[in-house]
């Protein structure tokens, strides 16, 4: 019993030894920062809307749906793209005139339909559309672009924000003549991915007419080469010091 008693001191005061160094042992000096990162890259995959109307010429003639239809899938497959480049993204059509009242006959009806044209850049989209007849064509605008490779780019972005994170607790500590001493912590700081990947082009919201309406659509249509994603990134990380 003497002997189970003796150990169990032995160990107690060990255990108090130990913690008493611990308690002892001068804190790890460390300094934090934020860095940060921001790649600018050309988008390669742009999605535009186009929506196509028909009309009619006159009391008797109506351009419809089908012809305009024919000669947008045309003037795609004129213009080098894909088949697959081209879909339906919505069909819809009216047989109400503006007071709400119900037209009269077939003719009246006017159908439209919604089309998403997929590029690689913008710089086909003018001669798409003045392939098109212009009284057709109700709407144009550019729904969304994006890269292809986009996560890679995320990825460089976050690697180049913590090599900036580095370099800015290195100079830091130089000034006070001091050297980092490997990383304790490093924390991904929530942002948008990235920017200014939504500028919404608007080019006509209404039935267009005559050759003016097609220089229109020609001078709105923005030069993608110049419109860039801002990628972006932010760490915090902690540095011990020598």
């Amino acid at each position: 019993m003497k002997k189970v008693m003796l150990l169990a001191a032995g160990l107690f005061l060990a255990m108090t030894t130990w913690a008493q160094q611990t308690d002892n042992k001068p804190p790890v000096k460390k300094i934090e920062v934020n860095g940060s990162a921001e790649i600018e890259i050309t988008p390669d995959e742009i999605f535009l809307n186009i929506s196509l109307r028909e009309y009619n010429k006159n009391k008797s003639t109506k351009v419809d749906i089908s012809t305009l239809e024919k000669q947008l899938q045309k003037a795609v497959a004129d213009a080098g793209l894909p088949k697959e480049s081209l879909t339906i993204e919505n069909v819809y059509g009216s047989n109400y005139d503006w007071f709400w009242r119900k037209k009269k006959n077939d003719q009246d009806f006017i159908a439209r339909k919604q089309y998403r044209l997929k590029l690689s850049k913008l710089d086909k989209v003018n001669s798409i559309l003045f392939a098109v007849d212009a009284e057709g064509i109700e709407n144009v605008n550019i729904a969304s672009f994006n890269h292809t490779k986009m996560d890679q780019f995320r990825k460089e972005a976050k690697i180049k924000a913590l090599q900036a994170a580095k370099e800015k607790a290195g100079y830091m500590l130089d000034g006070i003549g001091e050297k980092i001493n490997g990383v304790l912590e490093v924390q991904e700081i929530p942002t948008d991915n990235y920017s200014d990947a939504r500028p919404m082009a608007n080019v006509m919201t209404g039935k267009m007419t005559g050759s003016v309406s097609r220089d229109y659509v020609a001078e709105s249509i923005p030069d993608i080469d110049f419109k860039t994603i801002k990628v972006r990134a932010e760490v915090r990380a902690v540095f011990a010091i020598k």
